[in-house]
């Protein structure tokens, strides 16, 4: 196969807008992290609320999904959930969100802009839908990319606020510029089961400079994968309902969930969703992992 062929194997390049300016791109390199007002508007938001309870309510087929009773209330069906990971995998409506145009011209402009001679190519391998009810703890300090490895430090998060977001219902934080050197700090359990879930945190810097990103709804927060970043307890009495989707320069292989022998120098995950540029590796085809759709459990509210 010739170099010709492999480009014509690419398929149509994806067309988006540009929403950021210099100035936006210039800060997220810089600091880590962009955050995007009124980017999802209210009837996108209230679409979103009505799909996460046809979620949890058992509209599709979810691994992991609690029976529910018919008589159960909304309220209800949504107490038991932390989180849906993979969601769009199978739901038409997170699908059209991971796709977004807004979010997805953003992304083609700040995902590689460290990166020389980047096209604004960009691909998406992972959705999570956040509920986090009143009561609920949060997730102590992490870094992305340690989870979701790329060849070219292009991780990025698109956290969709579907709810205000405050100090008060478990908003995110972060250390600015904590992504620059490329670190990836040790993971390790922490000693606070109240305000943080069971998983390990990252330790090893000073986090005295950490700031709050309390957002409006319809606000759209990037952020780059080696941004170290928590969230605290839902003190509050509202949901703080979000979806996450993450991304990376589409031309980056993704060495995720390594397989039996498999080079992380050479392995290329395919359960991919191409959303602006072109897709390089198309002539690779894709993978379907359906069994990546799964959900977690909300500890603080379900017996058990």
């Amino acid at each position: 196969m010739s170099i010709g062929d492999l480009n014509q194997k690419s398929g149509p390049r994806i067309v988006v807008p540009k929403p950021a300016n210099d100035e936006h791109i210039q800060s997220y390199v810089n600091d880590g992290y962009l955050v995007m007002p009124n980017l999802i508007a209210s009837a996108e938001l209230e679409e979103l609320k009505d799909e996460i309870v046809k979620l949890a309510r058992g509209r599709y087929p979810v691994r992991d999904l609690p029976a529910l009773s018919p008589d159960a209330s909304d309220e209800q069906a949504l107490q038991q959930i932390l989180c849906i990971h993979q969601p769009h995998f199978f739901s038409p409506v997170i699908l059209k969100y991971v796709k977004h145009p807004k979010i997805c011209g953003v992304l083609s402009q700040i995902v590689g802009a460290h990166l020389p001679g980047w096209d604004g190519s960009v691909k998406c391998m992972q959705s999570m839908f956040f509920v986090k009810p009143p009561g609920f703890q949060g997730q102590a300090w992490h870094q992305d990319e340690i989870f979701i490895p790329t060849r070219d430090r292009s991780l990025a998060g698109a956290w969709i606020a579907v709810d205000d977001a405050t100090i008060e219902n478990g908003c995110m934080w972060c250390l600015p510029g904590s992504h620059r050197n490329g670190y990836l700090y040790p993971l390790g359990p922490h000693d606070n089961p109240d305000e943080f879930d069971g998983t390990d945190q990252s330790y090893g810097f000073d986090d005295l400079n950490e700031v709050p990103i309390e957002v409006k709804a319809g606000t759209v927060v990037f952020f780059q994968g080696y941004l170290l970043h928590r969230s605290r307890k839902n003190r509050g009495c509202r949901y703080r309902r979000v979806l996450v989707n993450h991304y990376m320069n589409a031309w980056s292989l993704l060495p995720w969930r390594l397989k039996d022998g498999e080079s992380p120098s050479r392995a290329d995950r395919r359960a991919i969703v191409s959303v602006a540029g072109i897709d390089p590796y198309a002539w690779k085809g894709l993978e379907l992992d359906s069994e990546a759709a799964s959900m977690r459990l909300c500890k603080a509210n379900t017996p058990g």
